[in-house]
Protein backbone atom coordinates (compact mmCIF):
# COMPACT_ATOMS: atom_id res chain seq x y z
CA UNK A 1 0.00 0.00 0.00
CA UNK A 2 1.34 3.21 -0.63
CA UNK A 3 1.09 6.48 1.11
CA UNK A 4 -0.63 8.40 -1.61
CA UNK A 5 -3.09 5.36 -1.31
CA UNK A 6 -3.45 6.04 2.39
CA UNK A 7 -3.60 10.19 1.83
CA UNK A 8 -6.04 9.48 -0.32
CA UNK A 9 -8.18 7.32 1.86
CA UNK A 10 -8.10 9.45 4.52
CA UNK A 11 -9.29 12.31 2.79
CA UNK A 12 -12.05 10.78 1.72
CA UNK A 13 -12.45 9.95 5.03
CA UNK A 14 -12.89 13.07 6.33
CA UNK A 15 -15.05 13.77 3.58
CA UNK A 16 -17.75 11.43 4.11
CA UNK A 17 -17.34 12.11 8.01
CA UNK A 18 -18.33 15.45 7.09
CA UNK A 19 -21.36 14.16 5.57
CA UNK A 20 -22.11 11.66 8.19
CA UNK A 21 -21.74 14.63 11.19
CA UNK A 22 -23.83 17.42 8.85
CA UNK A 23 -26.87 14.69 8.23
CA UNK A 24 -27.04 13.19 12.17
CA UNK A 25 -26.49 16.21 13.65
CA UNK A 26 -29.65 17.61 13.24
CA UNK A 27 -31.25 14.05 13.58
CA UNK A 28 -29.78 14.22 17.35
CA UNK A 29 -30.61 18.12 18.09
CA UNK A 30 -34.45 17.33 17.52
CA UNK A 31 -34.31 14.05 19.41
CA UNK A 32 -32.84 15.44 22.34
CA UNK A 33 -34.77 18.40 22.64
CA UNK A 34 -38.47 17.56 21.51
CA UNK A 35 -37.87 13.53 21.91
CA UNK A 36 -38.93 13.14 18.33
CA UNK A 37 -37.22 10.67 15.95
CA UNK A 38 -38.27 11.78 12.43
CA UNK A 39 -38.50 9.23 10.41
CA UNK A 40 -39.06 11.38 7.50
CA UNK A 41 -35.39 13.31 8.09
CA UNK A 42 -34.38 11.35 5.12
CA UNK A 43 -36.71 13.31 3.12
CA UNK A 44 -35.51 16.61 4.65
CA UNK A 45 -32.38 15.32 2.38
CA UNK A 46 -34.11 14.49 -0.32
CA UNK A 47 -35.35 18.14 -0.68
CA UNK A 48 -32.65 19.63 -0.02
CA UNK A 49 -30.70 17.92 -2.97
CA UNK A 50 -34.33 19.01 -4.92
CA UNK A 51 -33.60 22.92 -4.40
CA UNK A 52 -30.40 23.02 -5.31
CA UNK A 53 -31.69 21.06 -8.98
CA UNK A 54 -34.08 23.57 -9.37
CA UNK A 55 -32.16 26.75 -8.27
CA UNK A 56 -28.79 26.20 -9.31
CA UNK A 57 -29.40 23.83 -12.51
CA UNK A 58 -32.51 24.78 -13.60
CA UNK A 59 -32.47 28.49 -12.47
CA UNK A 60 -28.73 29.74 -12.45
CA UNK A 61 -28.38 30.49 -9.42
CA UNK A 62 -25.40 30.56 -7.84
CA UNK A 63 -24.48 27.41 -6.03
CA UNK A 64 -23.77 28.86 -2.75
CA UNK A 65 -26.63 30.71 -2.67
CA UNK A 66 -29.02 27.80 -3.82
CA UNK A 67 -27.45 25.85 -0.77
CA UNK A 68 -28.25 28.75 1.80
CA UNK A 69 -31.77 28.91 0.10
CA UNK A 70 -31.84 25.06 0.60
CA UNK A 71 -31.10 25.68 4.27
CA UNK A 72 -33.41 28.21 4.65
CA UNK A 73 -36.38 26.35 3.12
CA UNK A 74 -35.77 22.98 4.58
CA UNK A 75 -35.80 24.80 7.85
CA UNK A 76 -38.91 26.44 7.51
CA UNK A 77 -40.82 23.25 6.40
CA UNK A 78 -39.24 21.46 9.52
CA UNK A 79 -40.36 24.24 12.07
CA UNK A 80 -44.18 24.07 10.74
CA UNK A 81 -44.12 20.41 10.32
CA UNK A 82 -43.30 20.49 14.17
CA UNK A 83 -45.98 22.96 15.23
CA UNK A 84 -48.57 21.42 13.15
CA UNK A 85 -47.60 17.86 13.54
CA UNK A 86 -44.98 16.57 15.90
CA UNK A 87 -46.26 18.89 18.69
CA UNK A 88 -49.09 17.46 19.68
CA UNK A 89 -47.93 14.05 19.86
CA UNK A 90 -44.87 14.61 21.91
CA UNK A 91 -44.22 12.52 24.19
CA UNK A 92 -46.37 9.83 22.18
CA UNK A 93 -43.29 7.82 20.77
CA UNK A 94 -45.55 5.58 18.37
CA UNK A 95 -47.53 7.86 17.11
CA UNK A 96 -44.58 10.19 16.30
CA UNK A 97 -43.66 7.05 14.51
CA UNK A 98 -46.45 6.60 12.73
CA UNK A 99 -47.03 9.82 11.58
CA UNK A 100 -43.11 10.49 10.04
CA UNK A 101 -43.28 7.57 8.60
CA UNK A 102 -46.51 8.65 6.58
CA UNK A 103 -44.94 12.04 5.95
CA UNK A 104 -41.97 10.35 4.55
CA UNK A 105 -44.32 8.80 2.19
CA UNK A 106 -46.30 11.76 1.53
CA UNK A 107 -43.65 13.99 0.75
CA UNK A 108 -41.90 11.30 -1.56
CA UNK A 109 -45.17 10.70 -3.75
CA UNK A 110 -45.45 14.68 -4.11
CA UNK A 111 -41.89 15.56 -5.28
CA UNK A 112 -42.28 12.71 -7.67
CA UNK A 113 -45.65 13.70 -9.20
CA UNK A 114 -44.95 17.39 -9.46
CA UNK A 115 -41.00 16.23 -10.78
CA UNK A 116 -41.65 13.03 -12.34
CA UNK A 117 -40.55 9.50 -11.71
CA UNK A 118 -38.40 9.04 -14.52
CA UNK A 119 -34.75 10.13 -15.14
CA UNK A 120 -32.92 10.69 -12.28
CA UNK A 121 -31.68 14.31 -12.06
CA UNK A 122 -28.41 15.45 -12.32
CA UNK A 123 -26.29 18.30 -11.05
CA UNK A 124 -23.41 19.49 -12.13
CA UNK A 125 -20.02 20.35 -9.69
CA UNK A 126 -19.60 23.87 -9.34
CA UNK A 127 -16.26 23.81 -9.24
CA UNK A 128 -15.17 21.41 -12.24
CA UNK A 129 -11.79 19.38 -12.03
CA UNK A 130 -9.86 18.38 -8.93
CA UNK A 131 -6.87 19.79 -6.69
CA UNK A 132 -3.85 17.35 -7.23
CA UNK A 133 -0.93 17.72 -4.77
CA UNK A 134 2.08 15.47 -5.09
CA UNK A 135 0.08 13.22 -6.67
CA UNK A 136 -2.96 13.06 -5.16
CA UNK A 137 -6.05 14.29 -6.22
CA UNK A 138 -9.19 15.87 -4.27
CA UNK A 139 -12.32 16.96 -6.17
CA UNK A 140 -13.21 20.27 -5.78
CA UNK A 141 -16.38 18.89 -4.58
CA UNK A 142 -15.23 16.83 -2.17
CA UNK A 143 -13.15 20.05 -0.17
CA UNK A 144 -16.04 22.30 -0.54
CA UNK A 145 -18.31 19.73 1.72
CA UNK A 146 -15.77 19.05 4.14
CA UNK A 147 -15.09 23.22 4.68
CA UNK A 148 -18.75 24.04 4.50
CA UNK A 149 -19.37 21.23 7.48
CA UNK A 150 -16.34 22.58 9.37
CA UNK A 151 -18.12 26.61 8.85
CA UNK A 152 -21.59 25.17 9.92
CA UNK A 153 -20.62 22.57 12.56
CA UNK A 154 -18.26 25.70 13.89
CA UNK A 155 -21.65 27.96 13.58
CA UNK A 156 -23.64 25.43 15.45
CA UNK A 157 -21.36 25.61 18.10
CA UNK A 158 -21.07 29.00 18.60
CA UNK A 159 -25.06 29.70 18.63
CA UNK A 160 -25.29 26.74 21.39
CA UNK A 161 -23.26 27.77 23.84
CA UNK A 162 -22.40 31.46 22.99
CA UNK A 163 -26.26 33.03 22.77
CA UNK A 164 -29.79 32.66 25.08
CA UNK A 165 -31.70 30.77 23.10
CA UNK A 166 -29.10 27.78 22.06
CA UNK A 167 -28.38 27.86 26.04
CA UNK A 168 -31.81 26.67 26.33
CA UNK A 169 -31.56 24.51 23.72
CA UNK A 170 -29.15 22.86 25.52
CA UNK A 171 -30.68 23.11 28.89
CA UNK A 172 -34.14 21.15 27.15
CA UNK A 173 -32.47 18.95 25.92
CA UNK A 174 -30.19 18.17 28.64
CA UNK A 175 -33.08 18.06 31.65
CA UNK A 176 -36.80 19.50 30.00
CA UNK A 177 -38.40 19.34 33.43
CA UNK A 178 -35.34 21.47 35.10
CA UNK A 179 -35.38 23.70 32.08
CA UNK A 180 -39.10 24.76 32.44
CA UNK A 181 -38.55 24.92 36.32
CA UNK A 182 -36.10 27.94 35.04
CA UNK A 183 -38.80 30.00 32.71
CA UNK A 184 -37.35 28.16 29.73
CA UNK A 185 -40.11 27.09 27.19
CA UNK A 186 -40.11 23.71 25.29
CA UNK A 187 -42.49 23.85 22.69
CA UNK A 188 -40.05 27.55 21.03
CA UNK A 189 -37.23 25.03 21.94
CA UNK A 190 -38.19 22.22 20.21
CA UNK A 191 -39.43 24.29 17.13
CA UNK A 192 -36.21 26.28 16.81
CA UNK A 193 -34.06 23.10 17.30
CA UNK A 194 -36.23 21.10 14.71
CA UNK A 195 -35.49 24.60 12.12
CA UNK A 196 -31.77 23.98 12.75
CA UNK A 197 -31.93 20.18 12.44
CA UNK A 198 -33.95 20.60 9.47
CA UNK A 199 -31.73 23.59 7.70
CA UNK A 200 -28.50 21.20 8.32
CA UNK A 201 -30.20 18.01 6.94
CA UNK A 202 -31.05 20.39 4.09
CA UNK A 203 -27.77 21.68 3.47
CA UNK A 204 -26.30 17.83 3.74
CA UNK A 205 -28.43 16.99 0.55
CA UNK A 206 -27.58 20.42 -1.31
CA UNK A 207 -24.06 20.46 -1.43
CA UNK A 208 -24.41 16.16 -1.92
CA UNK A 209 -26.19 16.72 -4.62
CA UNK A 210 -23.51 17.17 -7.29
CA UNK A 211 -22.06 13.45 -6.01
CA UNK A 212 -25.00 11.43 -6.29
CA UNK A 213 -28.42 11.08 -8.73
CA UNK A 214 -31.73 13.52 -6.94
CA UNK A 215 -34.37 11.36 -7.22
CA UNK A 216 -37.43 10.88 -4.89
CA UNK A 217 -35.89 7.90 -2.66
CA UNK A 218 -32.54 9.26 -2.11
CA UNK A 219 -33.30 9.73 1.53
CA UNK A 220 -33.59 5.97 2.10
CA UNK A 221 -30.25 5.23 2.49
CA UNK A 222 -29.29 8.40 4.71
CA UNK A 223 -32.17 8.04 7.51
CA UNK A 224 -30.36 4.55 8.04
CA UNK A 225 -26.99 5.98 7.67
CA UNK A 226 -28.23 9.22 10.10
CA UNK A 227 -29.63 6.56 12.66
CA UNK A 228 -26.65 4.53 13.29
CA UNK A 229 -24.64 7.51 13.64
CA UNK A 230 -27.25 8.84 16.62
CA UNK A 231 -27.57 5.34 18.16
CA UNK A 232 -23.50 5.05 18.43
CA UNK A 233 -23.14 8.52 19.28
CA UNK A 234 -25.90 8.68 21.95
CA UNK A 235 -29.42 10.15 20.82
CA UNK A 236 -29.25 13.66 21.57
CA UNK A 237 -25.76 13.54 22.51
CA UNK A 238 -23.80 15.87 19.85
CA UNK A 239 -20.33 15.57 20.71
CA UNK A 240 -20.78 11.80 20.45
CA UNK A 241 -22.61 12.17 17.11
CA UNK A 242 -19.82 13.96 15.75
CA UNK A 243 -17.38 11.09 16.75
CA UNK A 244 -19.48 8.64 15.66
CA UNK A 245 -19.50 10.25 12.42
CA UNK A 246 -16.05 10.13 12.17
CA UNK A 247 -15.71 6.52 13.10
CA UNK A 248 -18.33 5.16 10.81
CA UNK A 249 -17.10 7.45 7.75
CA UNK A 250 -13.39 6.48 8.51
CA UNK A 251 -14.52 2.30 8.76
CA UNK A 252 -16.33 2.63 5.43
CA UNK A 253 -13.86 4.95 3.43
CA UNK A 254 -11.51 1.84 4.84
CA UNK A 255 -13.18 -1.25 4.01
CA UNK A 256 -14.63 0.55 0.92
CA UNK A 257 -11.07 1.09 -0.47
CA UNK A 258 -9.30 -2.15 0.01
CA UNK A 259 -12.74 -4.55 -0.11
CA UNK A 260 -16.64 -3.06 -1.26
CA UNK A 261 -19.14 -1.17 -0.40
CA UNK A 262 -21.41 -3.95 1.32
CA UNK A 263 -18.41 -5.71 3.29
CA UNK A 264 -18.40 -1.80 4.26
CA UNK A 265 -22.22 -1.18 5.23
CA UNK A 266 -22.26 -5.01 7.21
CA UNK A 267 -19.10 -3.72 9.24
CA UNK A 268 -21.03 -0.71 10.34
CA UNK A 269 -23.80 -2.43 11.28
CA UNK A 270 -21.62 -5.09 13.14
CA UNK A 271 -19.59 -2.33 14.58
CA UNK A 272 -22.73 -0.80 16.07
CA UNK A 273 -24.26 -4.04 17.74
CA UNK A 274 -20.89 -4.48 19.12
CA UNK A 275 -20.40 -1.02 20.62
CA UNK A 276 -23.84 -0.60 21.92
CA UNK A 277 -23.48 -4.46 23.51
CA UNK A 278 -20.18 -2.98 25.80
CA UNK A 279 -21.72 0.62 25.98
CA UNK A 280 -25.24 0.95 26.01
CA UNK A 281 -25.66 4.44 26.52
CA UNK A 282 -23.48 5.14 23.34
CA UNK A 283 -19.86 7.05 22.69
CA UNK A 284 -20.45 9.71 25.32
CA UNK A 285 -23.20 11.10 28.01
CA UNK A 286 -21.96 14.21 28.66
CA UNK A 287 -20.89 17.52 26.66
CA UNK A 288 -23.88 18.02 24.74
Amino acid sequence: MTMQLVIQTIINGIQLSSFYALLAIGLSLVFGVAGIANLAHGEFYMLGAYVVWLFYTLRGLNFIAAVLLAMLLVGCLGMVIERAIFKPLRGNVLGVAIISVGLLFILQVLVGQIWGLGYPKRVDNPIMGALNIYGITIGWQRVIIIFATLFLLGMLWLFLHRTRMGLAIRASAQDSEAATLQGISINKSATIAMGIGSALTGAAGALMAPAFAVHPYMGHMVLMIGLIVVIVGGAGNLRGTILAAVLFGFLYTTITTFFDAVIANIANVLFMVLLLAIKPEGLSEHGK
